[in-house]
């Protein structure tokens, strides 16, 4: 899950995350979509070479693409979030290396452990707190230090996360978690351990007060937590885009209805006001990411444009779910 939330623009380089899924039932409704400002800046921008990948990569395609706009190092699967997070959340971070622990629900049914979206816990802090301290001695005895950053942010850190290729929350959420559960073969006992641990704690947390005090009122339990983000801190070499992630909760609720509404707003808004500041002569750009793939489209003042080239691109036409469909 991306740190940045956003609404209308404040910088010229914008990121949309869930911009499109690979589902006939996406597809469809992007087809009937009108997005007349979206159509608009695609038929003037340059578009760049896509960042190819697939629904198998354990970050999305739009974490990669925030890791590369801020001049990180990394690989798949091991992009800092944690460390940068954690030092947003006011912790020293120094050299260390760090892990996100998201306390999370695992639904576990006939065929598969689902695991819920961390944010329908609805977790307040108290609860957070008193299974963060329940937790703690578990992962303290294995070496780790922790931190408790927010309700759905615990820390981990230590040498052996450096690096740690794990799959993205973001890959994990309403969907089986067991092909999302391989080891890194770089670290396959740093992986092996997070499993074990991953089970006490669906043991520790079982009986827990907190959790039975939800279950009385039918709230889902805490029962076992989900590592991401693993590395060290990295600062950002160049400015972070600004990110739009409206559309991110619709879509992994697979709610479509409110996804198509939500593009439509971002369309009037978001892409609205970038267009006009590319309008008004300012550099822009557009990063729009699915889950296989990325495409940046941008807009250069500079660039030379004849009378003809602008003329052609006024009347040139591009249907966005062409493009979209393929993401």
């Amino acid at each position: 899950m991306l740190p940045e939330r956003a609404g209308i623009i404040g910088a010229m380089h914008v990121l949309i995350p869930y911009a499109s899924a690979p589902t006939e039932a996406v597809a469809q409704v992007l087809r009937d979509l009108s997005l007349p400002t979206l159509a608009r800046l695609l038929a003037r921008w340059s578009a760049q070479a896509p960042d190819e990948g697939d629904e198998a990569t354990l970050s999305p395609p739009h974490e990669s693409a925030l890791a590369r706009s801020l001049g990180w190092h990394g690989r798949d699967g091991a992009w800092p979030y944690a460390a940068r997070a954690a030092a947003a959340d006011g912790i020293d971070v120094g050299d260390a290396a760090w892990g996100l622990a998201t306390p999370a629900h695992w639904e576990v049914g006939r065929d598969h452990v689902l695991l819920s979206d961390p944010a329908d816990l609805a977790l307040d802090e108290a609860e957070s707190r008193a299974l963060f301290e329940a937790a703690r001695e578990s992962f303290e005895s294995e070496g780790f230090r922790v931190e408790w950053g927010a309700p759905l942010r615990w820390y981990l850190a230590h040498d052996s996360l450096d690096g740690l290729a794990c799959a993205s929350l973001d890959r994990v959420i309403a969907r089986p978690i067991e092909p999302w559960l391989r080891p890194d073969p770089q670290a396959a006992d740093t992986s092996r351990l997070v499993r074990r641990l991953q089970s006490e704690l669906q043991m520790l947390l079982y009986a827990h007060p907190v959790n039975e005090a939800r279950e009385r009122r039918g709230a889902p339990t805490v029962n076992s937590f989900w590592l991401s983000g693993c590395g060290r801190f990295q600062p950002a070499r160049q400015a972070a885009p600004r990110i739009d992630e409206r559309l991110r909760a619709p879509l992994l609720a697979d709610d479509l209805a409110a996804w198509a509404q939500a593009w439509t707003a971002l369309d009037a808004d978001t892409l609205r006001a970038l267009l006009d500041a590319a309008s008004s002569g300012q550099a822009a750009s557009l990063t729009l990411c699915g889950e296989r793939r990325s495409q940046r489209f941008e807009h250069d003042p500079r660039a030379p444009r004849s009378a003809w080239r602008r003329l052609a691109d006024r009347w040139r036409s591009v249907e966005p779910h062409t493009l979209l469909e393929a993401l």
